[in-house]
């Protein structure tokens, strides 16, 4: 008992020291009643204290409260006055432009950075109002800016919110002006950042330039440019923000490109911090695209597109023909047949959200018969038909650690990226004009081949199956395992190196890849089977990565899919034995 209380006592202190230093009136009072309400509440303090939030390739990601592991004024300060600090000793020159979403605390913390930054003596630039995250990358490019910030926890729950840093050309190099942060940058930030003393001495300076719309129309302006000009527009589109920034922008983007603009889910058109149609706000997971594919029936559209919250994702729903399969649409890896189930619809059809590989390689694959050469890019976790591709098609190819940090710095500099994605819905379609994930311009190029299709009677997934014809199928999955306890993660991961498989689908093993200590990976694979097992960076999740390639024969696509999903069903099993989940 004597040990408990000196505990509380010790992380009592902590939290008065913090009290004393913290710039938000609001975040102490909320500090205070946790105090207030010991020993009751001496879990929920050490949670809070438990320590800094850390600083790392994503930036900082965390749950909205008061404290240090927790994302409040107090913590961006810090994170804002380290940043600019270890700009200034890398010898950085220019202004920070900041960007931000429709999330709880997104504004002041982009306000208080912007203070932070001229309080430093260095320019700071704000968008002019909650934008995609792709603006904000295209706008450190086009300022010609020392770095980025932009203030968002993507498709996080609501409670959340995160603060990820860009760099432009003078810090980040050639292949990454306008990308996200590597090593040894956030190890160099992080540092900077546990440098900083009292809060109270921090100087800050007028809140900074906003920007106008100029920005925004000229971001507008130079998405379009990834469709052709002179190509078919009949589209009809049904598309969803997911409460999140997307709308305006991508409405706008297709009415510039020609296309028609796109119906949008009433219910989630406004930026709204609750989500409050979603239990989570990520379109691949179930029921987040229900709406939206009510919309799309309704209205009789071709095509239904999501955006996450901050629009740098985009996922992809197409018609499926034939009777209504029973269950609702989900998103991704949780659904069957190598996306999601299908919803009942208009007319009998159902509906299913194509899997990011399948987007991913529509567009290369759309990239390349437009005879767009260069590098094409994707990760360890996605699959390997765009190496196939690339091998048939004699295109320079590039795989990479997961993240578009990575992915916009793949290849040796002898070819240019032209293109990347990664399995988790992310495509960056013109690495010129965003150097990182972008929905907007995803979208516009979905659309573009889709209507090129529709011209000739035809589908994305009649464009599928001509892949799978050529080059087999390519069937991906995921096994992903939320938890509360991030020992179990570890636990698994160690169970998984000690009793590494021997066969896989009753095929042996014949590669087994450790990546440690550069990435906490394990690859297996077989003749025809390939598990790539991570946690997640970002969430607490530990991911399992499936692929089954399954060659077609006699022309009889539909019986190879079958296989394939057949035996990545088998090989879940398999995985999830092994790990122990």
């Amino acid at each position: 008992m004597a040990a408990e209380t000196t505990d509380i006592d010790t992380i009592r202190e902590q939290a008065q020291r913090w009290l004393a230093d913290d710039p938000d009136p609001a975040d102490q009072a909320e500090l205070r009643a946790v105090l207030d309400r010991l020993p009751d509440s001496a879990a929920e303090l050490a949670d809070r204290f438990a320590g800094p939030l850390t600083f790392g390739t994503a930036g900082l990601r965390g749950p909205l409260r008061a404290g240090p592991n927790g994302m409040n004024l107090a913590v961006v300060t810090q994170a804002a006055a380290g940043l600019v600090a270890w700009l200034a000793a890398e010898g950085g020159t220019g202004p920070l432009v900041i960007g931000y979403d429709a999330r709880r605390g997104s504004r002041a913390f982009a306000e208080q950075t912007a203070r932070v930054a001229t309080g430093a003596g260095r320019p700071a630039l704000l968008l002019p109002r909650p934008l995609p995250t792709p603006v904000l990358a295209y706008a450190v490019r086009q300022l010609g800016a020392v770095a980025g910030v932009m203030v968002t926890a993507s498709h996080n729950p609501p409670q959340d919110n995160g603060y990820k840093v860009y760099l432009g050309a003078e810090l980040g190099g050639e292949s990454g002006a306008g990308a996200q942060i590597v090593p040894p940058a956030d190890t160099g930030i992080e540092a900077a950042i546990r440098a900083v003393g009292p809060l109270s001495r921090v100087p800050l300076g007028p809140g900074g330039e906003v920007l106008g719309d100029d920005l925004v129309a000229a971001y507008v302006a130079r998405a379009v440019q990834v469709v052709s000009p002179g190509g078919s527009r009949d589209l009809t589109v049904a598309y969803t923000p997911l409460h999140g920034v997307g709308a305006a922008v991508l409405t706008a983007a297709f009415a510039a490109a020609g296309f028609p603009v796109p119906g949008v889910v009433p219910e989630q058109a406004e930026p709204d911090a609750d989500f409050p149609t979603v239990s989570f706000p990520n379109p691949e997971e179930p029921g987040a695209v229900d709406l939206l594919v009510a919309l799309a029936d309704t209205t009789g559209a071709d095509l239904a597109i999501a955006n996450d919250p901050d629009a740098d994702r985009c996922a992809v729903a197409v018609r499926t023909p034939g009777g209504a399969p029973s269950a609702p649409v989900t998103g991704g890896p949780s659904g069957p047949a190598g996306g999601a189930g299908g919803a009942g619809g208009a007319g009998g059809a159902g509906w299913r959200m194509l899997r990011g590989d399948e987007v991913g390689v529509l567009l290369a694959d759309h990239l390349m018969r437009r005879g767009v050469t260069g590098l094409y890019a994707t990760t360890i976790v996605s699959s390997s038909l765009l190496r196939a591709m690339c091998t048939a098609r004699n295109l320079p190819y590039g795989e990479t650690l997961t993240g578009f940090k990575w992915i916009v710095r793949a290849g040796d500099g002898s070819a240019p990226l032209v293109f990347g994605y990664e399995e988790a819905l992310g495509y960056c379609v013109a690495p010129d004009h965003v150097r990182d994930k972008d929905g907007i311009t995803a979208a516009l190029t979905v659309a573009e081949l889709a209507a090129d299709l529709k011209t000739q009677g035809r589908r994305l997934t009649d464009r599928l199956d001509e892949l799978a014809a050529e080059f087999g199928v390519h069937h991906t999955d995921q096994l992903s395992v939320r938890v509360d306890d991030l020992r179990l993660i570890t636990d698994a991961m160690a169970r998984i190196r000690a009793a590494t498989p021997d066969t896989l689908l009753g095929q042996p093993v014949i590669e087994a890849q450790d990546l440690l200590p550069e990435a906490d990976v394990i690859i297996l694979r077989t003749g025809a089977a390939r598990v790539v097992i991570r946690p997640s960076g970002t969430e607490p999740k530990l991911k399992a990565y499936l692929e089954v390639v399954e060659q077609v024969a006699d022309g009889d696509v539909a019986a190879a899919r079958t296989r394939a999903e057949s035996a990545v069903g088998e090989l879940r099993l398999e995985v999830a034995r092994a790990l122990g989940m």
